[in-house]
């Protein structure tokens, strides 16, 4: 953990399901010398996939993190890797974005058939979200139909990046043996079976003008970041290796361009180069900027630069309810320095935490360390109150980072003990999990008092109800599922809400003015305000908008989320002493939900966005079956392997079920992927359902 901050890099491995991140991270840990047997997937053996249920399903669910080292090649630089290991499925994207969070770079992985697929998409957009300097490893090489031209056009077109190919394949197909690296000019041949020696040769002699056109065409984008480097390319002057990987590097930690190299995983080709270029590319926590925080007292900006000198500063990113090293808080120190045992301060939450122990995490293996230090990723034993998005700072400089969204469930099931004695045991379970996992939400429905949770697809509940028997043995019974609607309006309309009377003596006033007003898809809430500074006091602002807030929670029809929605602060009025921020709290969230009433309140449904991979002859019955789905087909494009890939928008209620389905339809051969893409106004089918025949005229 004394590794200078210059040599380390903290990576994440991003990709859609399947697209080989776990098996490329096994190949990583093995040729660094981490391992001294090549994990398996398939045979349930890797490292980073060590939870019951990635073994039993060939997918991870959890982001493991595990360290290595690795000397590049070339600069003779020595680095300690940090690995993050992510899922690919929508249903725990969870563990990507907070991932992404705290790291400093990544590695996106494409299949060199598909190409992008549509989760590979969206963590794209996540590592946008958070500026995260990226190198791409297109894997899958060999396979039939692999196709590098459409996969690169893919990346341009659909994730508006720049990348450039640092290396061109020798081979195609079952004849992929090894890439030619366009910097150097040299051929790199994987022989052995277990492609620990890769050889280093000339390039082919038919490739010679292929890989002088392409090398040509690299420099030329590389010195387009740097005017030195433009004016010495452009007088024809020779321009070094060390120049080259220096600009290029500069150029992928500003996000301006993205290598792209290749490979085949599973058959051990390609991965060496891949670590050169983690270590040669990706940025050390020293090449970012300084953090940015809030100091909570004054509102000022403040900065922690990533030196030990500096005052402590982390972010908790995940909590972890190990069986054997209790609640463990998965922490990114930014500043400074934690030592075991030591004290620390939450400023989040305004609470001092005790830093029993530090461990550094090694998949499911904890190694006991001292101290951690800035650029460091660690785990904390002893916080009890301390959660993900969570901020740990010095105590007299402090700090409140921003902290990591997720979005909400979509869909929900009833669940309840099989034994009605364990009602207590399954409520402590639920509870630890949610803690975990910041996507999944426990609830008590009012009208009938049975548990609900709510997740982000069938396979994330599936998942939490095989963690409830095996790790905590509560059996449950889950209902079928249910989609989680929301609310919103449909016209505006204002209302005013007052909170004026006497209560213990005391007088309390307060008359607040609202408007409410429908707003984009996915523009979420807009709070404005119309009252005039000098006339009306701040604070008072500040609590009609934690009122209007806490209205939204609970829509009028079915008592769902409000989104979508414009509030609009018109007018409020104050009494110099009978005055409160409670009472304006109050005031304006009764103003809310009778302007909601009177504005044609509407539920919403889930949109999904699908796409449905299938065999060419099952696509007429794919594109069929959507229709009765109440689906959209946006695209279908074809693979070089006659493999259909199907877009469709459609409602979440007609996609539960569809995985029993879809296998039913293509006799088991074809495969789906689903995110929520908006919310719509639901069917007036789905209204009288829940709100009966004459739900127009409720709020009339």
């Amino acid at each position: 953990m004394a590794t200078e901050l210059a040599h380390i890099r903290n990576i994440g491995m991003i990709a859609h399901i399947d697209a080989g991140k776990t098996t490329t991270t096994e190949r990583m840990l093995f040729y660094s010398g981490y391992t001294h047997a090549l994990g398996d997937v398939d045979d349930g053996t890797t490292v980073t996939d060590w939870w019951a249920q990635e073994r039993e399903r060939g997918i991870t669910i959890k982001a493991a993190a595990v360290t290595t080292h690795w000397r590049d090649s070339a600069t003779g630089e020595d680095a300690q890797i940090n690995i993050i290991d992510t899922p690919g499925h929508i249903d725990f994207t969870a563990e990507v974005q907070r991932s992404l969070r705290v790291l400093d770079g990544g590695v996106v992985i494409f299949d060199a058939v598909n190409g992008v697929e549509p989760q590979s998409e969206t963590v794209w957009r996540q590592a946008d979200a958070y500026r995260v300097p990226r190198l791409c490893y297109i894997n899958k090489m060999d396979r039939v139909g692999a196709n590098l031209d459409r996969t690169l056009e893919m990346i341009r077109a659909r994730l508006h990046a720049q990348p450039v190919l640092l290396q061109l394949p020798i081979g195609v197909e079952s004849r992929f043996r090894g890439v030619i690296d366009l910097i150097t000019q040299q051929a790199l041949l994987f022989r052995d079976e277990l492609g620990a020696h890769p050889e280093l040769q000339p390039i082919p002699t038919e490739m010679a003008g292929a890989a002088n056109a392409a090398r040509e065409e690299l420099v030329e984008k590389i010195a387009e970041c740097d005017d030195d480097l433009t004016n010495k390319y452009l007088a024809g002057a020779q321009i070094e290796h060390n120049e080259l990987y220096q600009v290029l590097r500069r150029a992928v930690i500003d996000n301006q361009l993205t290598p792209v190299l290749l490979g085949s995983s599973l058959h051990n080709k390609g991965v060496q180069p891949l670590l050169d270029a983690i270590v040669r590319y990706l940025p050390s926590p020293l090449d970012l900027p300084p953090v940015e925080g809030v100091d909570p007292t004054s509102g000022r900006t403040v900065t922690r630069q990533a030196r030990v000198d500096e005052p402590l500063c982390g972010l908790v990113f995940k909590i972890v309810m190990d069986p054997y090293a209790g609640r463990l808080a998965y922490v990114r120190i930014y500043s400074g320095v934690l030592r075991g045992g030591g004290a620390i301060y939450n400023a989040t939450r305004k609470r001092r935490e005790r830093a029993q122990r530090l461990l550094q995490v090694q998949a499911k293996k904890y190694n006991e360390i001292p101290e951690c230090r800035a650029g460091d990723i660690v785990a904390i034993v002893g916080f009890k109150e301390s959660t993900t998005g969570d901020t740990l700072s010095d105590a007299t400089h402090e700090i409140v980072l921003e902290s990591i969204g997720f979005p909400e469930p979509v869909i929900r099931v009833a669940i309840e003990p099989y034994d009605a004695v364990e009602q207590g045991k399954l409520a402590d379970a639920l509870s630890n999990l949610s803690e975990e996992d910041p996507t999944f939400r426990v609830a008590v429905d009012d009208e009938t008092g049975q548990m609900v949770i709510s997740g982000m697809g069938e396979l994330h509940l599936e998942i939490i109800a095989d963690r409830l028997q095996r790790e905590y043995g509560v059996r449950c019974r889950m209902g079928a599922p249910q989609v989680a609607y929301r609310e919103s309006v449909t016209r505006p309309a204002q209302a005013e809400g007052s909170h004026i009377r006497e209560l213990g003596g005391r007088r309390h006033f307060a008359i607040v003015q609202l408007e409410v007003a429908p707003n984009a898809t996915n523009a979420g809430i807009d709070m404005i305000d119309r009252t005039l500074a000098d006339t009306f006091p701040r604070p008072y602002v500040a609590a009609i908008e934690r009122g209007v807030m806490r209205a939204l929670q609970s829509g009028v029809l079915l008592g769902y989320p409000v989104i979508d929605i414009r509030v609009t602060l018109l007018a409020a009025q104050h009494h110099s002493s009978d005055s409160s921020v409670e009472d304006f709290e109050v005031a304006g969230q009764w103003a809310c939900r009778e302007a909601m009433e009177q504005a044609g309140p509407v539920l919403l449904e889930p949109i999904m966005r699908v796409e449905t991979y299938t065999p060419e002859e099952y696509a007429g019955s794919v594109v069929h079956d959507f229709g009765a789905r109440r689906a959209v087909v946006q695209t279908i494009t074809v693979s070089a392997n006659n493999m259909h890939a199907i877009t469709a928008l459609t409602p979440l209620t007609g996609m539960i079920g569809y995985a029993t389905a879809l296998r039913s339809l293509t006799s088991g051969r074809g495969a789906f992927t689903m995110e929520l893409d908006h919310y719509a106004p639901a069917s007036d089918a789905i209204h009288e359902r829940f709100l009966g025949p004459n739900w127009r005229t409720l709020f009339a």
